[in-house]
């Protein structure tokens, strides 16, 4: 049996269209349960939620518009997903096109679902595990390898060019490549 879940977030998801779009996927609109949005931070503030798990059985499967409608944040979208595993509920995303009926799915359900453990560890792994500390880089200036021209051997090149020049010619005068040439001389004229 397909069951649906909607939840409302304040000026973004309303519910209508989420129900209206549940309905289309063939989900019996008496068996689509809502959650409004509360200012409450609570799991027990979630109804809607709690009453789909109370009457979900082994072999059903619950559809959601998107996997994000499942909770607030990631911690709570994976724990509503590692519960539907454990019961053997099917879970099916609409946007994202995630069914777990499906091989595929199931395994980015699967993966998703180990990440989040990964991301909260058990307390008995706590103390063994290192915790990274955010550090602040400076940005990179590149990306990638260094530029085998620099600025002034690319104007070079240009001029040398717009004077008539051809591309192997200027090639060896710099010590580079054509192919080198070329790229360098297109990548100014998209930057442009």
């Amino acid at each position: 049996m397909s069951l649906g879940y909607a939840r409302e977030t304040p000026g973004a998801h309303a519910l209508g269209p989420q129900i209206d779009a549940l309905t289309e996927a063939g989900v019996d609109p008496a068996r689509i349960y809502t959650d409004v949005a509360d200012r409450v931070r609570s799991a027990d503030r979630r109804p809607g939620m709690n009453a789909l798990l109370d009457y979900a059985r082994a072999g059903d499967t619950t559809v959601v518009v998107g996997i994000d409608r499942l909770g607030r944040n990631i911690r709570e979208v994976m724990a509503i997903t590692r519960e539907l595993a454990k019961r053997s509920i099917g879970l099916r995303s609409l946007r994202e096109g995630i069914d777990t009926d499906d091989p595929a799915g199931a395994m980015v359900v699967g993966l998703l679902a180990s990440l989040a453990e990964l991301d909260d560890p058990s307390p008995g792994l706590s103390s063994s595990r290192p915790r990274t500390t955010t550090t602040h880089r400076q940005p990179a200036s590149t990306v990638g390898r260094p530029r085998v021209l620099d600025d002034e051997q690319v104007l070079r090149a240009e001029q040398m060019r717009a004077a008539g020049e051809s591309v192997p010619r200027i090639a060896q005068a710099l010590g580079v490549s054509r192919a080198t040439l070329y790229r360098t001389l297109a990548e100014r004229r998209t930057v442009r």
